[in-house]
């Protein structure tokens, strides 16, 4: 029987295990459990310690409070515009590590979501295999508005969950949707009144602690063999995209205006 225990290494992530489930959850309610640095860098290591943790069949993540899941990132981190530039390498170079150690995770994983799931927090629930909400959720990719280049394997797991019709309503626009549209268009798998989203949690996690585990370990890497990318994927190109947004004007206008609650004024350059 395995004797490891799980002990955040910041207050903003709270977890615990409950039976054949570690629950994660984004404890920055303050700020609508924005993801900061130390929220980023929690979730790997505790991923890789339920990798071996025969106890654990199935991780949840969700968010602190009643009004959000996860409403981006904490870019109020940032304290200035030269911080922000120099951080956005390493910043996103952590958020990759953190969505990818979710993705890459070997057993089942469920977002439970209630109330905002905005940018980074929908990053994180198409990380999982299985997403469920509450009625009073809303969903938004307000990464146009900001002018931030998206990395690769987020768009990659929105058009692999969505398609790429839907991907480019929601990110062209990055209009906000309501928990029976995101159902609509597969960006979750089921919803429920606020108050039977426990139970509604209940139903997977007990159905994880009965099914087979080697069972689900085996359909998670063989659907992650289909979903591999072609050959023909120029990676490169996609990075040199990236990159130029943010060295760009706009995403310094995007992030200013950000902090001065103002509509930004883009140039395309």
């Amino acid at each position: 029987m395995s004797t490891l225990r799980y002990e955040s290494p910041t207050e903003r992530v709270q977890t615990w295990l409950d039976a054949a489930t570690l629950h994660i959850r984004f404890n920055n309610p303050a700020r609508h459990n924005a993801l900061s640095v130390d929220m980023w860098e929690a979730v790997p290591a505790l991923l890789s310690l339920a990798e071996s943790d025969d106890r654990v069949r199935l991780v949840v993540f969700s968010g602190a409070g009643e009004k959000s899941f996860v409403s981006g990132a904490d870019i109020s981190q940032f304290e200035d515009l030269r911080a922000a530039q120099e951080a956005v390498t390493r910043y996103e170079a952590m958020a990759e590590n953190a969505l990818m150690s979710i993705y890459r995770f070997s057993k089942p994983t469920l977002s439970c979501i209630r109330g905002f799931c905005i940018g980074g927090g929908v990053n994180v629930a198409i990380s999982c295999d299985l997403r469920i909400a509450s009625t009073d959720s809303v969903f938004s990719i307000p990464a146009a508005r900001l002018g931030l280049g998206y990395r690769y394997s987020a768009i990659k797991n929105l058009v692999g969950l969505i398609g790429p019709g839907a991907a480019k309503d929601l990110f062209f626009t990055a209009r906000k949707i309501d928990a029976h549209e995101a159902k609509s268009l597969g960006l979750i798998s089921r919803v429920c009144e606020p108050g039977q989203l426990p139970a509604l949690l209940a139903e997977y996690t007990s159905a994880m602690a009965v099914n087979a585990p080697l069972t689900l370990r085996a359909a998670k890497a063989i659907m992650a063999e289909v979903l591999k990318p072609s050959p023909e994927l120029d990676m490169a190109l996609c990075q040199t995209l990236i990159r130029a947004c943010f060295d760009s004007a706009d995403y310094a206008e995007g992030r200013k205006a950000f902090m001065e609650k103002r509509k930004p004024v883009f140039t395309g350059k």
